[in-house]
């Protein structure tokens, strides 16, 4: 009877912490997971990413991000173009098979640009920083935290929207509730049946960062298949 009672305890403490906890405590757990001593805000890494697609070749990136230098590069091979993009503080630069001198035509069929150049930094260090990056100024976390189902697992979801100057999207990060590591994220935009979700398995530590190492990337209206993104610390 003595333990079944301390069991009884135990699963109601469980099941109230799962209900009250905060949108800011769960993030700070999961940040604990993914960044236990906090090296995020100097990281400076180096990371080979291969991405897979349905209909096109293999897409292998190098990219480099050294955040207290304000410095990121990827370069990125398919088939036989290779492309170079790099953000140094203000300044930008690009390469196409090693070559900076091209011609308008070629920079915009292949998208050689500053503006590109900013996306790309931006969307690597954002992803491969997740959860950190949710503490970025203009990240507004909902501090109701939903206690829900996704792909036949249980999860502690966290929602973060963000002001108008940084984005429109509403995004939901799935926690596993056991050892709050970041398993699936998902993102709406404005219209209906938009945006899509994200499958993480596997973890790589870099610079003990705990990065998801497999990223499988589907619609949400129709859970159409889009991608998969490998990381690697070895080329």
């Amino acid at each position: 009877m003595k333990n079944l009672l301390t069991f009884l305890v135990l699963f109601v403490s469980i099941t109230l912490f799962s209900q009250e906890i905060t949108g800011d405590e769960l993030l700070t757990k999961a940040i604990q997971f993914h960044d236990p001593n906090g090296n995020w805000e100097t990281f400076k890494g180096e990371l080979f990413v291969t991405m897979e697609t349905p209909k096109n070749g293999d897409r292998k990136s190098k990219i480099n991000i050294d955040l207290p230098k304000q410095y990121f590069s990827v370069v990125a091979k398919r088939d036989t173009i290779i492309t170079e993009f790099i953000v140094d503080k203000d300044s930008c630069s690009f390469s196409l098979n090693g070559k900076q001198n091209l011609s308008a035509h070629i920079k915009k069929k292949y998208s050689l640009n500053c503006e590109r150049a900013e996306l790309y930094k931006n969307y690597y260090t954002y992803l491969y920083g997740l959860p950190m990056k949710l503490k970025d100024d203009g990240t507004v976390i909902h501090q109701k935290v939903e206690k829900r189902q996704f792909k036949g697992k249980d999860y502690l979801v966290l929602k973060a929207t963000y002001n108008k100057e940084v984005g429109k999207d509403s995004w939901y990060f799935y926690f596993n509730p056991d050892t709050y590591a970041m398993e699936v994220y998902q993102f709406f935009k404005e219209t209906k049946d938009s945006g899509e979700y994200i499958l993480l398995s596997g973890l790589e530590t870099i610079n003990q960062v705990k990065m998801p190492k497999i990223r499988a990337w589907y619609y949400n209206k129709d859970n159409k298949y889009l991608g998969t993104d490998i990381l690697s610390i070895k080329k």
